[in-house]
């Protein structure tokens, strides 16, 4: 005669009724009666779909209009990048525009043109370097080209243009005033 054996789990029978010494491993770890289990009814499942759906429907509702009205803000005050006979043509400077923004990039590609764009590739926002002679700002990161008069990638993983700064020179002083197609 076999003494009894304890149930698999506290409070639970095997569903085959054996004792727990004859039981799979997955069933001593799981102990979990199909009768006691709690089941899911459809409808239960589908409030709990809607609901879930409807709370990220909310969340990216939310960020559209939050994104909508911070762009509403003044645009900044124009800022003296550089004088226009600081920069040789074919050399760069950094600076930043707005205030506490990711680092720019002032190229001047002649004698009377100047480009800007964030310095950051719009990849994985490693720092792009001008090559001038060729006409485009190379990432080294991970091979990435942009084209240096309007900022769209050429070659390499990036796919989105670089932000492009706008910029005005007058009185011999370069002014950034604003930034096209910028998240910061």
């Amino acid at each position: 005669m076999r003494p009894p054996e304890k149930p698999v789990g506290p409070g639970s029978v095997p569903p085959d009724r054996g004792l727990s010494a004859e039981q799979p491993r997955w069933r001593r770890d799981f102990p979990i009666d199909w009768e006691e289990d709690d089941y899911v009814s459809r409808r239960d499942l589908v409030k709990f779909v809607v609901l879930i759906s409807g709370a990220f429907s909310i969340g990216q509702i939310w960020l559209a209009v939050k994104s909508k009205l911070g762009r509403r803000g003044s645009a900044p005050a124009p800022l003296p990048i550089a004088a226009v006979d600081e920069l040789p043509v074919g050399a760069a400077k950094t600076f930043v525009f707005p205030e506490g923004s990711t680092p720019r990039l002032l190229v001047r590609t002649g004698t009377n043109s100047f480009v800007a764009y964030d310095q950051q590739c719009t990849h994985l926002q490693c720092p792009v370097v001008p090559a001038v002679a060729e006409g485009r700002l190379h990432c080294p990161c991970h091979n990435g080209w942009f084209d240096l008069e309007t900022g769209r990638p050429l070659a390499g993983p990036p796919r989105r243009p670089l932000p492009r700064v706008l910029l005005e020179v007058r009185e011999g002083n370069v002014y950034a005033t604003g930034v096209e197609g910028s998240t910061t």
